[in-house]
């Protein structure tokens, strides 16, 4: 084993119980021995010095290319001994360090998300193959974090009380105008004029989740209350009474959260309510995961509140609710990477072996992100008076409880998803 990777791993495992095969077939164990035994294998002399120098990007682009695999054990178990002992603020390597710090410097250039910019970004990762993420989303094809009101609940569940939790912050009302900015593949969209008798503007920069939403207004003969364009945000003129945002926001850049609440603001008409979701962190500010921004989600970026809260006061909002959703997310990616793993054969027919291997690192990488390290889920509701909405909670409460015995009465409400099934249309 070359001395920089054996320094790496020296400071970086002091608990737990991990052993590493080099290319010549030697084994080198790291840690206390405590816990289960963690067994990986690096196949090349490339790999060996590359995860040397840049662990953070060269695990897993080395695991992608079959460079490194896990031989006992799994990914999570793996990334559970590297992200516990590594904690929050980093793997203490100096010359790492220096590599997260000048990732942090850059990371305003990595994030000019021009209106041409942007939607090439989606595209990369949103006009996949549509079945790809049939294959391990729930049916309504949410595909951002699901609600978990028990740890037993299904992701099919899961998904449906995320939908009623954002719905009752927006305090509906029939008749009203919704703007759902990055709708997604239509799910919540539906859902809003389904059950509030409100009409929806969807808008998204996939051109295969706008085909597949458009399809699913006119299945559900909601055409007339739900329409869905392909459009950018800061291109919108018209005033909406509700704006509501999922998953959206980490694409838009640290150095557009100024013009992007600043249009918020326009769009929201004076006694309107918004409602953002997003992925965030607990932490200051930092650069985006290397490994994610050059292969996931390029041009993304996950805020710290410290980034965002500054932005909206400026734009004139009042803020009127934060709510932190912690864990929710790990399990939301743990059912979708168990449905990715029980139809893997399907996706690598879709696509190949390194594709698979790139998104179980994904998938597993971003699990154990919201588990060990700083991410989890805001949703911040957002005004432009602060007597628009009844000064408790209660209402959101009521809400909530009537959309859940609306739907458990309904038969036939919510149909179970196998996480064997290789293929399944979206839609309740």
């Amino acid at each position: 084993m070359n001395i920089l990777l054996r320094n790496v791993m020296e400071r970086l495992v002091r608990t737990g119980n991990l052993a590493i095969v080099d290319p010549g077939g030697s084994t080198h164990t790291f840690g206390d021995g405590t816990g289960p035994r963690i067994t990986i294998a690096i196949r090349t002399q490339h790999a060996e010095r590359a995860i040397g120098f840049d662990p953070m990007l060269a695990v897993p682009e080395t695991y992608m290319d079959g460079e490194v695999d896990v031989v006992e054990g799994d990914l999570i178990d793996l990334l559970r001994i590297a992200y516990q002992n590594m904690g929050p603020s980093g793997l203490d390597v100096a010359w790492t360090r220096a590599l997260e710090s000048a990732r942090s410097a850059f990371r305003r250039f990595q994030q000019i998300n021009t209106t041409v910019r942007a939607k090439r970004n989606v595209a990369r990762h949103y006009d996949l193959s549509p079945e790809l993420y049939r294959l391990f989303l729930d049916n309504d094809m949410q595909y951002s974090c699901a609600y978990f009101e028990s740890p037993d609940v299904t992701l099919e569940e899961a998904q449906l009380a995320k939908k009623r939790h954002i719905a009752a912050k927006l305090d509906l009302r029939p008749g009203q105008t919704v703007l759902d900015i990055g709708c997604g593949f239509g799910g919540l969209s539906l859902y809003l004029a389904r059950n509030f008798d409100v009409d929806v503007v969807g808008i998204t920069l996939s051109e295969e989740q706008h085909a597949i939403a458009t399809e699913r207004a006119h299945a559900e003969g909601l055409d007339a209350h739900v329409h869905f364009e392909l459009r950018d945000y800061r291109d919108l003129s018209e005033r909406f009474d509700r704006i509501v945002s999922v998953g959206m926001f980490e694409h838009v850049g640290v150095n557009h959260y100024r013009t992007f609440f600043d249009k918020c603001a326009t769009l929201l008409k004076p006694d309107g309510v918004m409602l953002l979701h997003s992925i965030g962190r607990f932490g200051p500010p930092t650069a985006t995961n290397a490994f994610i921004r050059k292969h996931i989600f390029p041009g993304g970026y996950i805020p710290a509140l410290s980034e965002v809260l500054p932005s909206v006061e400026r734009a004139g909002l009042m803020t009127g609710d934060v709510e932190i959703l912690r864990l929710h997310y790990a399990e939301t990616l743990r059912h979708w990477r168990q449905r990715f793993l029980a139809n893997r054969e399907r996706i690598k027919s879709i696509y190949d072996e390194r594709f698979c291997r790139m998104w179980e690192f994904y998938l597993v990488g971003s699990e154990a992100a919201f588990r060990w390290q700083d991410l989890m889920v805001f949703q911040i509701q957002l005004t432009r008076s602060n007597s628009v909405l009844p000064i408790t909670r209660q209402y959101m409460l009521e809400t909530e409880k009537g959309l859940a015995e609306h739907e458990a009465a309904e038969p036939g409400h919510l149909p179970e998803k196998s996480s064997h099934s290789r293929m399944s249309e979206p839609g309740e």
